[in-house]
């Protein structure tokens, strides 16, 4: 009675194209993200001169897969700032790492953190940007 349809639809669902390009699981896009922070935290502890930094490049380079670009560039800003700006990393850092279950990343950012509350003091922290 009807004749049976021999061509695609031009009617698609979105989902139909998934494997035209390339798709990262969720620990993949939390591996990007925890290295984008550590890379940044990396780059103010060069700058800050703290022997810290080695053990920020190897969690990045683990989670890279290959060892960081090191920062060669001084920003000038004043300790203060480079403490406050660390700290805040430190902690962007520590999130996805306790996200991801990820043990090694979040001991060494909760340190960091520390370190650089120590550094400044803990009052000087509050309403800090």
């Amino acid at each position: 009675m009807y004749e049976p349809i021999r061509t695609k639809s031009v009617h698609r669902m979105a989902d139909d194209d998934h494997d035209t390009f390339p798709h990262r699981s969720r620990e993949e896009e939390l591996d990007i993200q925890l290295a984008g922070h550590l890379s940044a935290l990396l780059a103010v502890t060069d700058e800050l001169g703290d022997p810290a930094a080695e053990r920020i490049a190897r969690q990045v380079a683990r989670l890279r897969g290959a060892p960081p670009a090191r920062h060669a560039g001084l920003t000038g800003a004043g300790p203060s700032s480079l403490h406050r700006r660390a700290h805040a990393l430190a902690g962007r850092a520590l999130v996805v790492a306790a996200s991801r279950a990820d043990t090694a990343a979040a001991i060494l950012a909760a340190e960091r953190m520390d370190a650089h509350a120590a550094a400044l003091g803990e009052d000087s922290l509050v309403g800090a940007p």
